[in-house]
């Protein structure tokens, strides 16, 4: 009796849920981070503000590399104490090449982090907008599978670049 009752129940729940239809909508994160004016003017950014380090880095690993390559070069003829004095600037000229690459990876992580997070907000606030505008039941950001029917990423991604995702 208890079965059957539930069972009706569970008939009745099901012929709602399909008489009112969902509007379900999907958002691609990577495109909308790829593909945006905003995320296009956020990577411009971070170019230009660790440029001078990733040069300096540059020709840091260049300077190493030239002297170790002269060490080589000139290790057989080299006094044992002069082999020694440049192998030890060699280790000191290294650590610190180390130190800075961390220093830089560790500062353009952050900052990376940073303008990611701001497009991620602006984006968000654009999809609850459409999402309250359309009437959207659910929109999903990520999916194994979606049909290209409720792909509403092209739609997030044009109305960032219009008002700069605000």
């Amino acid at each position: 009796m208890k079965s059957a009752l539930c069972a009706g129940l569970l008939a009745l729940t099901m012929q709602g849920a399909q008489a009112q239809e969902l509007k379900i909508g999907y958002v691609s994160s990577d495109r909308v981070m790829r593909d945006s004016e905003l995320a296009k003017a956020a990577e411009a950014r971070l170019r230009q503000e660790f440029s001078r380090q990733e040069k300096e880095l540059a020709d840091m690993a260049a300077k190493l590399k030239t002297a170790s390559d002269k060490l080589d070069k000139e290790a057989p003829t080299l006094a044992e104490s002069e082999r020694g004095r440049r192998q030890r600037d060699l280790v000191d000229m290294d650590r610190e090449f180390q130190r800075k690459r961390r220093e830089y990876q560790e500062d353009a992580s952050r900052r990376r982090n940073e303008e990611l997070s701001a497009i991620i907000d602006r984006a968000n606030g654009v999809i609850k907008r459409i999402a309250e505008q359309e009437k959207y039941d659910l929109i999903i950001q990520e999916a194994v599978h979606w049909s290209p029917r409720v792909d509403i990423t092209d739609k997030v991604i044009k109305a960032l670049n219009a008002n700069g995702g605000k």
